[in-house]
């Protein structure tokens, strides 16, 4: 079986301001959540600067992961900063 790797250069990042966090444990569910996504390659939650960021294609938009942050029972927003 042949698997072709996407260029890093096809990939983005995101990053995501977090808040309802009260634990490390917290920060793993966000990052399941998302990387359920299809196009996610990996999400990396930071607990102590509430913050997120996700490597991901062109095909994942940013609401989609917000609403996953959400469907985890945490509120998201795009950290611009």
């Amino acid at each position: 079986m042949f698997f072709q790797r996407k260029k890093q250069s096809d990939r983005q990042k995101t990053l995501l301001k977090i808040s309802g966090m009260h634990c490390t444990s917290c920060s793993m569910t966000i990052d399941d959540s998302i990387e359920d996504l299809p196009g996610v390659d990996s999400s990396k939650t930071n607990y102590a600067k509430a913050r997120t960021e996700v490597t991901h294609g062109d095909e994942v938009k940013a609401d989609q992961l917000i609403q996953a942050v959400r469907e985890a029972g945490y509120q998201a927003e795009i950290d611009i900063s």
